[in-house]
């Protein structure tokens, strides 16, 4: 989670722009459209600061949503969101909660989440860790927890690797009872030494076993054994040049794809931390200055698709960098109801079924 160095406010007209066409709204009803749910190439977005997950079809018509838009910071919403992913049709999704003047509704003393749950398509919890409001590092507790991902493990068994930010921590937590069964980092401690962290802000099982972490604040992605002690097996900081790992994931080449946020970047490296690709993310024309993206992901398709956090939009970049897909309106924070027109700091966005470069629940 980052604070937005100036947030506005605002709503516009109703478009959405997808490579040179303008594609005018439809009208849905709340929480489901006449849309397909859970369609292979949809994508599923966390609009951070409207306190919902939402599901959109290419043409970005929101088909499904969990939230109930930026008034609701109850326990009956998902308040500032960082991340969600599709397990199956159920959705899987961490309640980050919002710093202290980020939106009007949390101005003075912030609004508090502390959950990661998994919901159904009606939206009821059918699992969760973590307790609403509550802030703490013991059973059942959390401390703005910004990043979820699901595990199975060969013999059936479903774990949630939680990055519990706040706590310094990233925790694999057993779900038929809760139960830590694996951390990495010491409970509020801060530091770059063996088992310690800086603000993590993601983490995904690789299939070598082994864990990559997004370290945001220490300035890099580590890859650590999935083993108690863990140990440091490499890290990725392209050369030095990196400020705010903000995610990392392994791309089938091999290579390493960091959202290198505090410089607008998405940076591919090798595996010898040399720079193999790169996208800015604030050259573009009506750009907020440090858009801070949050998470970037590689398609199947070869394209990259870009959570341009205060950009607040969801972009896909081809690898000759031009923006075939956007989503949002640039540097214009809002909320749209029935579309992806208006987004308010998305902070997350997967296409659904596409797990290139990421771990699959299954």
């Amino acid at each position: 989670m980052k604070k937005a160095p100036l947030i506005r406010f605002g709503y516009i007209a109703a478009l959405v722009f997808i490579g040179s066409a303008i594609l005018f709204s439809v009208t849905i009803s709340k929480g489901q459209s006449s849309g397909t749910f859970n369609q292979a190439g949809n994508i599923l977005i966390t609009d951070q600061f409207n306190n919902r997950v939402i599901e959109i079809d290419p043409a970005g018509n929101i088909v499904w949503q969990f939230g109930n838009g930026p008034g609701d910071t109850s326990a009956s919403a998902i308040v500032g969101t960082n991340d969600a992913e599709r397990v199956g049709d159920l959705t899987l999704m961490s309640g980050t909660g919002i710093p202290a003047g980020a939106t009007t509704n949390c101005k003075k003393s912030g609004c508090v989440d502390n959950r990661v749950i998994l919901v159904d398509r009606d939206g009821n919890i059918v699992w969760q860790y973590g307790q609403f409001g509550v802030t703490g590092f013991g059973s059942n507790q959390l401390n703005t927890p910004v990043q979820n991902t699901y595990l199975t493990l060969s013999n059936g068994e479903a774990h949630v690797l939680i990055t519990d930010q706040g706590n310094e921590r990233i925790i694999e937590v057993r779900r038929i009872d809760n139960a830590i069964v694996w951390q990495y980092g010491e409970n509020g401690v801060i530091g770059n030494g063996p088992n310690q962290l800086n603000n993590p802000n993601a983490a995904e099982l690789l299939a070598n076993g082994n864990i990559l972490i997004s370290d945001e604040n220490n300035n890099r992605a580590i890859e650590v054994t999935h083993t108690t002690p863990s140990k440091i097996v490499a890290t990725f900081t392209a050369r030095g040049t990196v400020s705010g790992v903000a995610f990392a994931s392994r791309l089938p080449n091999g290579h390493t794809l960091l959202t290198d946020s505090n410089n607008s970047r998405i940076v591919e490296v090798d595996r010898n931390d040399k720079v193999f690709w790169e996208y800015f993310t604030n050259t573009r024309a009506g750009s907020n200055p440090s858009p801070l993206p949050t998470r970037a992901v590689r398609l199947a398709n070869g394209n990259t698709l870009i959570s341009d956090q205060f950009n607040d939009q969801v972009i896909e970049v081809n690898p000759a960098k031009v923006i075939v897909a956007s989503y949002g309106m640039i540097n214009d924070p809002g909320y749209s109801p029935s579309t992806a027109i208006q987004m308010n700091a998305p902070y997350s966005a997967y296409v659904i079924g596409d797990y290139t470069g990421i771990t699959p629940p299954f």
